[in-house]
């Protein structure tokens, strides 16, 4: 054991020896490489100073501008809004959910005489919204009514004057009546005569007379003239054409009567001709005239 302990302590020596013969052989120091091997450094600092410089040339992007430029603008697809907008209903349900587990849990939560004050209030507010129901419906029906009977009144108003109109002369009337036309070759037909077959006419029911071209009322008044007769202050020559509008089997027989006006014109060597009709048209009208002093007391 000592001898190989011995030779493992002189072995590094050897070597170290035999490491410098060889240097001292070679003759020569070691030496550093030529200029050529340098140029893969140069290459890297030109490499390391190009970015460098590209990188003072260009604007500095912040950490936020690149996220801004990566969400903005959004770019969805089909699928992506899809899902968005189940996620929103799927939210408003559970929202809707909670409230309404939120209530029934106050609900259950709360004392029964606050159930019942609550059901009280319930039923109070249902009989109110019943009695305005109520009140609006009997609204409506009044308003109806009130439209029916304004509608009504207005018709009526309107026919009550075309009725009065009728007898006034300011509107036309058409219905059933005679025609009693009065031929007067000599002239002998005075106004009198003509004033006696209104009157007579009158009598028998007459609604709507006219002679000629001219609308026979209430204050309608005749005189003589050298050329015939003067109605209302208008000419009338002969032949006369009388039409009545009312019955006629009341009208005719009432100029036929002994005596009457048929009689007394042949006296007066004129002849009367009377024809029923089923229609007779009285459009001869007379001006309307507002009274000066007469009101209605209405």
């Amino acid at each position: 054991m000592t001898e190989e302990h011995h030779h493992h302590r002189h072995e590094p020596k050897h070597e170290r020896h035999e490491h410098r013969h060889d240097h001292k052989h070679d003759g020569r120091a070691p030496q550093e490489p030529a200029g050529p091997a340098a140029e893969p450094e140069d290459e890297a600092a030109g490499a390391s100073a190009g970015p460098a410089a590209a990188q003072d040339k260009a604007p500095a992007v912040t950490g936020r501008q690149r996220l801004k430029a990566g969400l903005w603008p959004p770019r969805l697809t089909r699928a992506q809004l899809i899902v968005a907008l189940l996620l929103f209903v799927l939210g408003l349900g559970l929202a809707i959910q909670v409230r309404t587990t939120s209530d029934n849990g106050t609900l259950r939560g709360a004392r029964q005489e606050d159930l019942v004050r609550i059901l009280t209030e319930l039923d109070n507010r249902s009989q109110r919204l019943q009695d305005e129901k109520r009140g609006l419906e009997s609204q409506r029906s009044e308003l109806e009514t009130s439209s029916d009977q304004a509608a009504e009144a207005l018709k009526q108003t309107r026919q009550k004057a075309r009725e009065l109109g009728v007898l006034a002369g300011t509107e036309a009337a058409q219905g059933p009546g005679i025609t009693l036309t009065i031929t007067d070759p000599h002239g002998g037909v005075e106004s009198d005569s003509l004033l006696d077959t209104v009157q007579e006419l009158r009598a028998a029911g007459a609604e709507a007379i006219q002679i000629n071209n001219v609308r026979v009322v209430a204050g309608t008044y005749f005189t003589d003239s050298g050329s015939g007769v003067r109605i209302d202050g208008h000419q009338v020559a002969q032949p006369y054409v009388v039409k009545v509008i009312g019955n006629p089997p009341d009208l005719e027989p009432a100029l036929n009567i002994p005596g009457g006006v048929v009689q007394t014109l042949e006296k007066e060597q004129a002849t009367a001709d009377v024809v029923r009709s089923q229609k007779i048209t009285v459009d001869a009208l007379r001006p309307q005239k507002q009274p000066d002093y007469a009101r209605s007391s209405q």
